[in-house]
């Protein structure tokens, strides 16, 4: 398996964006295309799980930290931010925002997309981290390094429409 990628980013909009590219394009290096079904799903994840760790995570002078991994079958996203207060809802609890709301369809859009959610406490360090995963058709050519890019199985995993991936 290829090795995580983690990084700390700046807890601005600048850093949320950068660490939707930063994962989207370590996705493609890893075989998962751009426009594949898998790498929609993860990109829209993470810049919504960026997008609260800048925007109800932020710690003056604490940066966020994206952290990237492909375990056994599936893409793993894991977002961190230094903030102890209040956390985000858990899974099953994110409750639908008002239709004219302009806010709070984050979590929303998560649970939507990954096939599972969690919010933990952080190992060692002050805050949370929220961790999503999405499974991964055709995960064990990509460990292998036959075929290239991840093929798609069937229907697509995400709820996102399938892009071309190529075979």
């Amino acid at each position: 398996m290829p090795d995580p990628l983690t990084q700390r980013l700046s807890a601005t909009p600048r850093g949320a964006r950068l660490a939707r590219h930063l994962v989207v394009n370590q996705l493609h290096a890893w075989g998962i295309p751009h426009g594949s079904a898998a790498s929609d799903a993860v990109a829209v994840i993470v810049a919504e799980l960026a997008a609260n760790a800048v925007t109800h995570g932020r710690v003056a002078g604490r940066d966020f930290e994206v952290r990237l991994s492909l375990p056994t079958g599936s893409i793993r996203v894991e977002v961190s931010d230094t903030r102890t207060e209040s956390g985000p809802p858990k899974p099953g609890d994110v409750p639908p925002p008002h239709p004219l709301d302009e806010h709070g369809r984050g979590l929303v859009l998560v649970e939507a997309l990954a096939d599972r959610w969690e919010v933990v406490e952080r190992d060692g360090s002050p805050g949370k981290t929220v961790c999503a995963e999405v499974e991964l058709p055709g995960w064990l050519a990509l460990v292998r390094g036959r075929g290239g890019a991840v093929r798609e199985a069937g229907a697509p995993t995400s709820r996102l429409p399938s892009g071309s991936v190529r075979p």
